[in-house]
């Protein structure tokens, strides 16, 4: 569901881009408060996870479609919203710049999209209300298959309405949303499940891990799992280098409601904001398309377990960086605090 630059006007761009900003300090400030600096390296980790998750389009039956992963409920359970969104929206950001997945005039879309509705409205108010202190098999599944396809849901009408407050391409409203909406519903129950799987193996792993568990179990021990961690970092490797080359060939959910409703999922728009931003993208994306520039077919499954394995690592660094960031400043902000009590 990555919007390309063509879709929405540099205003909308622009509005959307201050309001994921805006989610970002926030959530940056929330995390300088709640961050176990144990848990900084499953923010690294998840970052991983879910990068290598985004690569692998599953084929929804029936429709010629196919859809990935959003992640946002996925790293919500396990590091909470605010370090979630953090993650999720390094992801979106190494995508963009580095291999041209999702435009960057639209990336505050993209961030707000698959980011603010999962982590801000569907965790909290769906998936914490069906788990609540009861960290069971039955409930986090359920829990999570809602939470994601209401999350996958409001970003796919998002994505129609940002669409059509933009005007730049002429899709009519109705045709959209009534495309948008079903198949994405689809891509949400598979999310879910996939979700869900995930969840229950860490639950069964080393529950302290998942968001909630340890204040509602009351144990103060050790957040971090090295096993877990470990298995979620060979599995990022395994997927992003090696089974990515087996994802589904049809298009996802949002160039399938294109191509249904303007013939194309290749819109076109013309401007500065649009060419300045292409530029950009062209000079940074050493990976375009999750492939070697200029490969050809030959190299096509090197370049993408290339871009699996390279992007992921970025990812892990860059969400390891920022976590151990926000806990130094932490630290320091209440050292000084401590000096003044003094």
């Amino acid at each position: 569901m990555h919007m390309a630059d063509a879709l929405i006007s540099p205003a909308v761009g622009g509005v959307m881009m201050a309001a994921s900003a805006g989610a970002i300090g926030y959530s940056v400030k929330k995390v300088k408060e709640e961050l176990d600096e144990k848990k900084v390296p499953l923010m690294g980790v998840m970052g991983a996870f879910v990068f290598a998750g985004q690569m692998i389009n599953f084929t929804i039956p029936a429709t010629g479609s196919s859809g990935h992963i959003g992640g946002g409920i996925l790293l919500a359970a396990l590091l909470g919203p605010h370090a979630a969104f953090l993650v999720l929206s390094s992801v979106l950001l190494i995508q963009a710049l580095f291999f041209a997945d999702g435009g960057l005039l639209a990336l505050g879309c993209n961030i707000f999209n698959l980011g603010f509705y999962a982590c801000f409205i569907a965790y909290p108010l769906i998936y914490k209300k069906i788990v609540k202190n009861r960290f069971t098999v039955k409930n986090i599944t359920i829990g999570t298959i809602l939470a994601v396809v209401a999350g996958l849901q409001l970003g796919a009408f998002s994505v129609v309405m940002e669409t059509l407050i933009s005007g730049v391409t002429e899709l009519p409203f109705a045709s959209f949303v009534l495309l948008m909406q079903p198949i994405h519903l689809a891509i949400g129950i598979g999310e879910g499940i996939a979700t869900a799987a995930v969840l229950c193996f860490v639950l069964k792993s080393n529950p302290l891990l998942l968001d909630g568990y340890a204040a509602v179990d009351g144990d103060k021990g050790r957040l971090a799992s090295k096993k877990v961690v470990t298995v979620l970092l060979v599995a990022a490797i395994i997927i992003g280098g090696f089974v990515s080359w087996y994802a589904s060939g049809y298009p996802d959910g949002l160039e399938w409601s294109l191509e249904r409703v303007a013939g194309t999922a290749e819109l076109e728009a013309d401007g500065s904001a649009y060419r300045a931003a292409a530029g950009i993208q062209k000079s940074t994306s050493f990976l375009p398309d999750y492939g070697f520039k200029n490969g050809g077919e030959s190299s096509a499954r090197a370049g993408t377990s290339a871009s699996g394995i390279v992007g992921g690592g970025i990812t892990l660094g860059l969400a390891c960086l920022l976590g151990y960031i926000i806990s130094y400043s932490k630290k320091k902000l209440n050292v000084k605090a401590n000096n003044v009590n003094q």
